[in-house]
């Protein structure tokens, strides 16, 4: 860290210029109480002057008044000069003094709405008007000379400020106004990158020159992936169900691999929508099971035979009201999470019993088909695409082999193609009454990843007391193209009926000529579902 040195600096003078004035009115009586000058605009100045305050308007110092709906009035040199001068600096006192340029030694701004301005979905024009450029431009003149001002942006920095100035005799510490500069700048960028994806998003550019993505802190974790490693938890503002705008009802606090696989849960629950009961059982950000049914209870019953193994210790995502029912046969085995956009009276109870399961409600489902973009990290760089936002329809596929699927066979291919969008690649998924009974992901070569699959089948009639495989008479579902004809045989001979795959390899036709040999239905969706 780098050292430098700088004296406790006095306030004397406080510009407050807020949007959100939680803690506004108490701030400002505590800065009056230790005789700082208070200068303010607009709607701030007239909640300050309602307390019983005595306010400066900016247009005291500027000389000019508010103009243009206030579009105009902090971007002077009255204002900036005052923020930005070096305090010792004789030449720029005298500059200073020349033009009638007052000291600001501590600036309180926080920005207009725009995030939540577009959150709520504003039109354009709405949206534009609630762009701050004065408020962003006082903040970096007053970060940039933190060496002198005191920057705050944040309403709950308002008592680590005042505690500072009652330890320092009504002065503020360089350590203080380091940090808050630091958080100025962050929390000026972050808004600059709403704005930027919004109008990325308004005039469809899909690669931006510049790629800006930024968050908030929702919570600091005990620790990332591994122990050894630190973490913190950054929501993006984006109004979409799930981890980031849920709420908890009980249990410990989320861990980093708790918050990855809820997500990954509950992302892949929405894809079946709200129409019929389903259940996702997930597991190191994979599904071990997942499973429709004519109730939570059935279809959660459904996805737990699929692999119970490894759904101890899982997270468990649902499409619907958690009912009591569900809750006490969930409550049955070690669960990390629930998550399910409610959960009834009497579900509560029944969690409550169970104090370290966590309980998130949401509210509503994502919309799988929503527009959005994924974001991750490299050595030196970032790679962002828009979000898999990707569905097949029974009139997307095309049936290649002489036998086409039943009808029943449809309906699990579509199912387990949904299911596989959410598996880690290479994907297989072997699915009978629209429930998996077999998943392989993440394998080196599909081959290994069908094979896994089938003994997971194998594994699971077992342990439901079964002396036939579950994936017998099931539909397998690929999530990019069989390279060759051994992974669909091998699928073929664990016992899948039909098949379902993008296609689109050049041994297309060796790979059909091998499915009509062995009397499958094969359909292509012509859309590939990897997922890294």
């Amino acid at each position: 860290m780098t050292e430098h040195q700088s004296p406790i600096r006095p306030v004397r003078r406080a510009l407050l210029s807020v949007s959100d004035k939680t803690g506004l009115i108490d701030f400002g009586k505590a800065l009056a109480e230790r005789g700082v000058q208070l200068v303010s605009t607009g709607g701030t100045a007239k909640a300050l002057r309602d307390a019983g305050l005595d306010v400066a308007d900016v247009s005291d110092i500027t000389q000019f008044p508010e103009m243009m709906d206030g579009r105009v009035k902090t971007l002077h040199p009255g204002v900036h000069g005052g923020l930005l001068y070096v305090r010792g600096n004789a030449t720029h006192e005298d500059a200073a003094n020349k033009h009638n340029i007052v000291p600001i030694d501590l600036l309180a701004v926080n920005l207009y709405p725009f995030e939540e301005t577009i959150a709520k979905g504003a039109d354009y024009d709405t949206s534009i008007e609630n762009i701050d450029i004065g408020g962003p431009a006082m903040i970096r003149a007053a970060a940039k000379n933190h060496d002198g001002v005191a920057v705050v942006v944040d309403a709950s920095d308002y008592d680590a400020v005042l505690a500072d100035m009652d330890a320092n005799d009504n002065k503020t510490s360089f350590k203080l106004r380091q940090r808050l500069a630091a958080k100025a700048y962050a929390r000026t960028a972050a808004y600059d990158a709403a704005i930027s994806n919004w109008f990325a998003n308004e005039i469809e550019d899909d690669a931006p020159t510049y790629r800006a993505v930024a968050g908030t802190l929702a919570q600091t974790l005990r620790y990332g992936e591994n122990p050894h490693q630190n973490a913190a938890f950054y929501t993006t503002g984006e109004n979409r169900p799930g981890v980031a705008t849920a709420t908890q009802l009980q249990g410990k606090e989320l861990s980093y691999n708790n918050l990855n696989d809820t997500d990954a849960a509950f992302e892949c629950v929405a894809e079946f929508g709200a129409d019929q009961p389903a259940v996702a059982i997930i597991k190191h950000a994979n599904p071990c099971g997942v499973a429709l049914g004519g109730s939570l209870l059935e279809a959660y019953e459904k996805a737990l035979r699929c692999d119970p193994v490894s759904a101890f210790g899982g997270i468990i995502a649902l499409n619907g009201t958690l009912d009591a029912a569900t809750a006490e046969k969930i409550s049955g085995i070690f669960t990390e999470v629930i998550i399910a956009p409610n959960a009834d009276d009497a579900a509560r109870e029944i969690i409550a019993k169970k104090k370290n399961l966590r309980l998130l409600i949401t509210g509503g489902l994502p919309d799988p088909e929503a527009k959005g973009f994924t974001a991750k990290t490299v050595a030196g760089g970032m790679l962002v695409q828009s979000r898999d936002a990707g569905r097949i329809m029974p009139t997307d596929l095309k049936v290649v082999t002489k036998r086409a699927p039943s009808e029943q066979e449809l309906s699990d291919l579509l199912f387990a193609f949904r299911v596989a969008k959410h598996v880690k690649s290479n994907a297989i998924i072997y699915a009978k009454d629209n429930a998996t009974v077999g998943i392989g992901a993440g394998q080196m070569s599909r081959i290994d990843s069908s094979r896994i699959a089938a003994r997971k089948s194998e594994d699971a009639a077992r342990e439901a007391g079964l002396t036939e495989a579950l994936a017998k008479g099931s539909v397998v579902a690929s999530d990019a193209f069989f390279p060759f004809a051994d992974g669909l045989l091998s699928a073929a001979e664990a016992g899948a009926t039909a098949v379902i795959q993008p296609g689109g390899s050049i041994r297309d036709d060796e790979v059909i000529a091998a499915a009509d040999d062995a009397g499958l239905a094969m359909v292509l969706t012509g859309m590939r579902h990897f997922r890294h």
